[in-house]
């Protein structure tokens, strides 16, 4: 089985009002309703436990070096902002609860994450980049005063509207979402 370039893409739906398909554009599996859950989210992002770790070697059952890129867990938390607004709603911050809890686990305690604010294509593009990045800065804020997530850890960066998970309907909610990525050092 050929591992992809970043370990895992997983989208998380918490807004019952939108129906996601069981994948999204690119074949990866879309979590919804009651698999947002912490293990979920921590399996995630966590880099791959694929091989033995001796005093900073790695031993990979192949042999071979990694990819570029592979070993960083990501997961898209699909939160539900209000158009032009990086306001978090009360169904996002449930799910950031869930989010916030799975970054203080043991498992991932020690990582870093960028936070990837994403906007869907209504608005100039500068415009989209600034409201993507606010967005960033909101659920980084979020986790730090409310689950006492270390601003070292979270990296906010606004991606604009360049990147939608749903292209096939560019104003459709998904395409206004969060991404984390694991920091790999």
């Amino acid at each position: 089985m050929k591992r992809k370039s970043m370990a895992t893409l997983v989208a998380v739906f918490f807004a019952a009002a939108v129906h996601l398909p069981d994948a999204d554009a690119q074949g990866v599996k879309v979590l919804k309703g009651n698999e947002l859950r912490e293990s979920s989210i921590i399996e995630a992002l966590a880099p791959p436990e694929d091989g033995v770790r001796t005093r900073s070697i790695r031993v990979r059952p192949t042999g071979d070096a990694p990819a570029a890129g592979q070993g960083q867990g990501s997961a898209s938390i699909i939160v539900t902002f209000a158009t032009d607004s990086a306001e978090i709603s009360d169904q996002a911050k449930s799910a950031l609860d869930v989010v916030g809890r799975a970054l203080n686990s043991d498992r991932l305690a020690n990582f870093k994450f960028a936070i990837e604010g994403h906007a869907d294509p209504r608005g100039g593009s500068d415009y989209n980049l600034k409201l993507s990045q606010a967005r960033a800065e909101s659920v980084a804020e979020y986790l730090e005063k409310y689950h006492h997530v270390s601003p070292d850890r979270l990296r906010p960066i606004g991606k604009g509207d360049q990147e939608l998970a749903n292209p096939n309907v560019p104003t459709a909610p998904e395409n206004r979402r969060v991404t984390f990525k694991t920091q790999i050092e």
